[in-house]
Formats: C-alpha cells, sequence, structure tokens
C-alpha cells in the first residue's frame, strides 16, 4: 500500500487523509502544533453547499453539520439600519442541505476525530523543515523534532504560509494583504440577543460607516460576530483591549447594534484582529512527489466563503486522481488540471468582494452609496450569477469506496 504524508492537521489535513484512505494509501497526518484546534483564530467558518456536497461523498457531512447550525441567508443593511437586499448563501440542493457556520475550533475538533475514528494516523508536533524526492521518485521528510520519514508522497495542507510550497518552489509568491484585518468573537449570554430584539437564523451584514460588521444569533442563543476594518499595511499583533476599544469607537459612528454586540463579548471569547491575506496565483503547485492544496496552494478571501469547500474539493479530487492514475507525477499534473481554473477563479471573487471593505476615506462614501443598487439588482437575480460556484460537484463517474480499513 502507497503512503502519503499530509503536512498540517487543520481542515485541508484531515479530510485529504480520510480522501486518500478510501483511495486505497495509507494517509499520516504530521501537525506542528500538539493541538490544532486549541486556538479560535478566526472565530467561526462557512461550509457552503459544494463543500458539503464533497464532504457527503466521503460521509463527512454529517458531523460538520452537527458541530453548526445553518445559516442560509445574508441581509444586508446601512449604517443607519436600513435593509438594503436578502442574499441566498448558495441555494438549496435537492437534499436540502444548506450552508452552515461551524466555529474553526470546533471543526478541526470534528474532522480530526472522525478521520481517527476511521484509523488515520496523526503525528503531532511535527514541524516540517525540508523535503527531497530520491532517484527512486520517494520523498524524505525532515521535521524540526529530529525526524525524517519517507513515503511515496507528500501533500501540503499547510495553510497560506506554508513549508511546503517553499520547498516545491523556493521562488513562490507570499501572500497577499488584502488591505483589511478581521475581528471576532461571541457573545455567550443569551439575555443580549433577546435585549437587542436580534432573531436566530442567517447573517446580518452591516455596511457601517468606519466598518464592515457581520453577526448571527446561532440556536443556543449565542452571538457570532465579525468586523472587517480597512487598513493601507498589515497591522502588528494587538493587545485585545486596545483593538476592543479601537473598534468600538469605529462602530460608535452607526446605528445598529454592533457596537453593543463588541461591548458585550466576554474577554475569552474575544478574537483580537488578524490580517487577512489570500493567494491568487502560485505557478508551480507539485514536483513529482509532492503537492500542495487548500490555502497552501490558493488561498481566498474570507468573504468569498468557500476557503474550506475549495479545500474540500481538493482533497475529493486528489483522491480520485491517485486512485485512478498509477503515476503519481501524472495524477499530480491532472488534479492541476482539474482545480486549477475553477479556484483561480474563486480566488478572484473573493478578492472582488473584499475590495468595498478595503476602501476607505472618501472611496468608502462611494461605495456605500452604490451598494445598495448592485446588491438589491444582485437580490433580483437569486443565486443564478453564482451557479458556477455553488453548483460545482466533485466526480470522477464513480463514487470513492466505503473505508476499507475501518477503525477497530
Amino acid at each position: 500500500m502507497r503512503q502519503a504524508l499530509i503536512i498540517g492537521g487543520g481542515i485541508a489535513g484531515p479530510v485529504t487523509a480520510m480522501a486518500l484512505q478510501r483511495a486505497g494509501w495509507e494517509p499520516i497526518v504530521c501537525e506542528a502544533y500538539e493541538d490544532a484546534s486549541a486556538a479560535q483564530i478566526g472565530a467561526y467558518l462557512t461550509v457552503a453547499v459544494n463543500g458539503l456536497s464533497a464532504l457527503a461523498q466521503l460521509d463527512a457531512h454529517e458531523a460538520v453539520m452537527a458541530a453548526g447550525h445553518p445559516t442560509g441567508t445574508l441581509s444586508f443593511r446601512t449604517s443607519s439600519g436600513r435593509h438594503i437586499a436578502d442574499l441566498p448563501i448558495g441555494g438549496t440542493p435537492p437534499d436540502g442541505t444548506i450552508t452552515h457556520s461551524v466555529k474553526r475550533r470546533d471543526l478541526y475538533r470534528v474532522l480530526t476525530d472522525e478521520a481517527q475514528r476511521r484509523g488515520v494516523r496523526f503525528e503531532f508536533g511535527k514541524r516540517l523543515l525540508d523535503a527531497s524526492v530520491d532517484a527512486d521518485g520517494r520523498v524524505t521528510a525532515t521535521f524540526a523534532d529530529g525526524t525524517r520519514r519517507t513515503a511515496d508522497l507528500l501533500v501540503g495542507a499547510d495553510g497560506i504560509r506554508s513549508r511546503t510550497r517553499e520547498i516545491i518552489d523556493p521562488t513562490a509568491p507570499k501572500a497577499h494583504f488584502l488591505g483589511i484585518y478581521g475581528v471576532g468573537g461571541f457573545v455567550t449570554d443569551p439575555a443580549v440577543h433577546r435585549e437587542l430584539g436580534l432573531e436566530p437564523g442567517g447573517y446580518t451584514m452591516i455596511f457601517g460607516k468606519k466598518a464592515f460588521f457581520g453577526y448571527l444569533v446561532a440556536p443556543d442563543g449565542e452571538i457570532w460576530w465579525f468586523a472587517n476594518v480597512a487598513s493601507a499595511q498589515e497591522i502588528p499583533k494587538q493587545d485585545p483591549h486596545r483593538t476592543r476599544t479601537e473598534l468600538l469607537r469605529r462602530l460608535a459612528a452607526d446605528r445598529s447594534p454592533a457596537a453593543r454586540i463588541v461591548a458585550a463579548t466576554p474577554d475569552d471569547t474575544f478574537v483580537p484582529a488578524f490580517n487577512q491575506y489570500d493567494l491568487p496565483t502560485v505557478p508551480t503547485w507539485h514536483n513529482d512527489a509532492m503537492i500542495v492544496i487548500g490555502d497552501a496552494a490558493h488561498a481566498v478571501a474570507s468573504s468569498s466563503g468557500q476557503g474550506v469547500s475549495m479545500a474540500v474539493e481538493d482533497a475529493l479530487t486528489l483522491a480520485y486522481c491517485l486512485r485512478d492514475i498509477p503515476e503519481i507525477p501524472t495524477a499530480l499534473a491532472q488534479f492541476e488540471r482539474c482545480r486549477r481554473d475553477r479556484v483561480e477563479r474563486v480566488v478572484r471573487y473573493g478578492a472582488e468582494t473584499s475590495g468595498d471593505k478595503a476602501t476607505s476615506g472618501p472611496g468608502r462614501l462611494v461605495v456605500r452609496l452604490l451598494t445598495p443598487f448592485f446588491l438589491r439588482r444582485a437580490a433580483k437575480a437569486g443565486v443564478r450569477h453564482l451557479d458556477w460556484l455553488y453548483d460545482h460537484r466533485v466526480s470522477s463517474g464513480v463514487a470513492l469506496p466505503r473505508n476499507p480499513h475501518p477503525a477497530a
């Protein structure tokens, strides 16, 4: 049985491991941290219908949906609270599945647990230093703890600052700063949403005068929120108190519940400021025995709501290629042919949707004046103009077989 080393145990790593296992490979996930799910970096994530469809082919969608909750609509409002338009997030497939939101920590946990339940091996504390392909086409990885491991394939699922990408191509581009930093958190007291008259369900998005703000009320009454603030340059790591004070100052200009939500967020569920990036084009995804997938190959802006889904689609497509094409270099080349056009289109779409948030000064006023017109036009069109995004289904003509190596 051929063996694959998967670098990174976040989201793409466990899903790739489950997909490769079903394709007849032995995957080993090598994660740099001792617990990939410990931190709530980024607060929460969206798993769109196309991503859930890909997870369903691995019988992993139910665990993911159970960890989150459905959020099928976006309701846009002005800084004064005036309703602009409602838009669906991907429509509803025939099986009734709709887009779900999941806390990042919980998504890491359920994917790792599910992969381990199926017998996938995880090795924690394994930070990749280097890797090389020998004359026989096998790859040897060297880790920071001094250990080495050889396998038939190395998959870099190690995120936007991928070490694997650097090893494959030392001239590979770095992440591109989008001109935005994010902040987020969770209001754990359910009395707050009742006091503010907020209803559970989809997202509410507010085009504020000095910040873009989004929130939803979870079924248990928690308020999940995020804010995007334009910045001409990357911001350094900040003290959470300073971040909160600055955000409250910006939100005070709006007639919305945003400032009250931020003020009610406990310190231990407040996510400090983090810069936002994408990765538009990486010229080289692979060599004969190494490949990058997910954010390591094509990070998308968070505004696209497609980061998780692109990683899952990648994992499933890679497994199909490696299952159906015996020669690994040929299989990796076929994977790139299957995925590059789609993911780069998604990256461009994410950059477009982030552009409004990155605008500041007089330009922001223009954006706020024009945005209602474009959103109302999009609402009339429904999701048809985004069919290419949400209706995509990964398929090789036949389904992957059931898990051939169930855990004892």
